[in-house]
């Protein structure tokens, strides 16, 4: 398995990680994908326990995979709250648009649009923003 994993993983185009913040966002999704996932695994069983071959009981990996990835969501969403990833994201988001705002507003002036046509001209680029956003 860990050469088909590590053959995988050659074959992908994988990129570094630009906005760790909304990385670690998106691997908080996935998680708790697995997490819910699992959790139908065990739901769907007729008993967490079976019996081996020996006779002895056993927990079944269902409910094993189920406890490690209840585990792995609580590690990951407590460190987004300790991170204070949200209101982090949100910050970055407000200074994104104090940066293009600021911008049309330098670009504006400095070809010499002002009043009713520049007050238009950030309507515009305002409704463009929020198409594409």
């Amino acid at each position: 398995m860990e050469a088909d994993a590590s053959r995988l993983l050659a074959e992908l185009d994988v990129a570094p990680v630009g906005d760790p913040l909304a990385g670690l966002l998106k691997l908080a999704g996935q998680v708790l994908a697995w997490q819910e996932s699992t959790a139908a695994l065990v739901n769907a069983l007729d008993s967490p326990r079976y019996r081996g071959a020996n006779g002895a009981e056993q927990l079944r990996a269902e409910v094993a995979l189920y406890e490690r990835a209840m585990d792995r969501a609580c590690q990951v969403l407590a460190t987004i709250a300790k991170l204070g990833i949200e209101e982090r994201l949100v910050r970055v988001t407000e200074q994104q648009a104090e940066a293009v705002v600021s911008a049309i507003n330098a670009a504006l002036e400095a070809v010499g649009v002002s009043g009713e046509q520049a007050e238009q001209a950030r309507r515009a680029a305002a409704r463009h923003l929020r198409s594409v956003g």
